[in-house]
């Protein structure tokens, strides 16, 4: 197993001394519905989606999705994709700014992976139809260049977006899109993954309940994890309501490696409005000036950090902590109002400050820090391969090492993409490789 920081391995329940109960619900299996697929995928995000489109050149696939596309973690991704393609970066610019986020514990061969594969990924994204915000041409057109922005912890403007602050909804419509014109994958959406099929430590797909149909039995020859994180675990999140980290339980029940699961990333900027849910606030808005001050005006950030606004998420969070301690204050404040445009690069951000009564064109923003993604996981390798044989996993659900202790600002699109598009590329590995020894034993 890769291991982010190789002084503390893995943990399972076997491992542990613990009980592990199989199945989290009693079924029959002689009356449930048994489906057969050569890749199941869980979970409609960015890294299923990939893993399913990978994965289909070496047959059929089923990927199931809780409730929909439009449902996912990646569909409220506002910033952006962390992708090196300006002729100022490189992928060992990008990789250094990862390495030094993650506060010593990444694995620089999985940031390596990440770096070096991504600007290959959006490009399949762009052949794809993806619509990628770009500079200004003539007569106000759309230019050439693709437009990128700077985040907290980037050393330079890397960061492509769609339709300013809804990159996240352009990125799952794409797939969602290529995915539907795929002849070998079906979809099966309103399907809840209640546990993996394990024999012998096995994996050998999944027992699911489907909303019209009850309990399934889906038989895979590779099964794919890509569920998201546990951000609803959390009073105060970012994260949509289908983020309750069922899927890593799943993984934990079956006996799989889990890794760094007491690393949660707290986002610093997150609207509050008393009695309300949070909502995000992208970091774009203080890559673009965006400055955070308290209620007396102050900007404290140059306080803690050279980079100020822009320090890595870590820190600002922390920052916001320790003033709001010291302060005795509930929130602190974004100040936009200097920004000319705003509401036309971030459009969303806009309205939904509009609907609870800010006008930023006037007023401050009110933030706070909330949960938002979960670095630990579901061990895995450089390829998504587990501790169960027959059984994947990436995205948010996986750790790979890539984030270290905390993820550098919008690479968690890209890591979708790049761990995805590899899951299924090592599930369609292992089917063929299967179906050639089978052959060769008919022989």
């Amino acid at each position: 197993m890769t291991s982010s920081n190789p002084t503390r391995p893995p943990v399972s329940r076997r491992q542990a001394g613990l009980p592990v109960h199989r199945y989290l619900t009693d079924f029959d299996s002689a009356r449930a519905a048994h489906v057969v697929t050569e890749t199941l995928v869980i979970g409609s995000g960015v890294a299923g989606c990939c893993a399913a489109l990978e994965a289909s050149h070496a047959g059929s696939v089923i990927l199931a999705t809780k409730r929909g596309f439009e449902d996912s973690c990646t569909a409220v991704a506002q910033g952006g994709i962390a992708v090196s393609l300006t002729p100022e970066d490189s992928p060992e610019k990008h990789m250094e700014d990862t390495l030094r986020v993650g506060c010593g514990l990444c694995n620089p061969a999985a940031v390596r992976l990440l770096t070096t594969e991504g600007p290959d990924c959006v490009r399949e994204l762009l052949s794809w139809g993806i619509e990628l915000d770009r500079t200004t041409g003539k007569a106000g057109l759309p230019g050439s260049q693709l437009r990128a922005t700077r985040e907290g912890g980037h050393s330079v403007r890397r960061i492509v977006h769609a339709h300013g602050d809804q990159t996240g909804r352009e990125l799952i419509n794409t797939l969602r899109r290529r995915v539907m014109e795929t002849p070998d994958i079906r979809t099966f959406e309103s399907c809840f993954l209640i546990d993996l099929i394990t024999i012998d430590g096995v994996c050998h797909g999944a027992v699911t309940f489907h909303e019209q149909h009850g309990h399934q039995l889906i038989w895979a020859r590779q099964t794919i994890l890509a569920t998201g994180g546990c951000g609803q675990l959390w009073r105060e999140t970012t994260t949509p309501p289908v983020a309750t980290g069922d899927g890593i339980a799943v993984a934990y029940r079956a006996g799989a490696d889990l890794h760094d699961m007491e690393m949660m990333q707290f986002h610093p900027t997150t609207l509050y409005v008393a009695g309300s849910g949070r909502a995000l606030i992208s970091e774009a808005v203080r890559g673009e000036g965006g400055l955070l001050v308290d209620r007396d005006g102050y900007r404290f950030m140059t306080d803690h950090h050279p980079d100020a606004e822009l320090a890595p998420r870590d820190i600002v969070s922390r920052a916001i902590h320790i003033h709001l301690k010291k302060t005795r204050a509930n929130c602190v404040y974004l100040d936009v109002r200097h920004i000319h445009g705003f509401a036309d690069r971030f459009p969303h951000i806009t309205k939904l400050c509009a609907d609870f009564e800010v006008d930023v064109s006037r007023e401050l923003i009110p933030v706070r820090p909330s949960a938002h993604y979960m670095i630990g996981g579901v061990a895995t390798d450089l390829d998504a391969a587990t501790s169960i044989p027959g059984f994947l996993c990436c995205g948010e659900a996986a750790s790979t090492g890539v984030h270290g202790a905390n993820r550098l600002a919008s690479n968690s699109l890209l890591e979708g993409l790049v761990f995805g598009r590899r899951a299924g590329r090592t599930a369609a590995g292992h089917i063929v490789a299967g179906k050639a020894g089978k052959a060769g034993s008919q022989v």
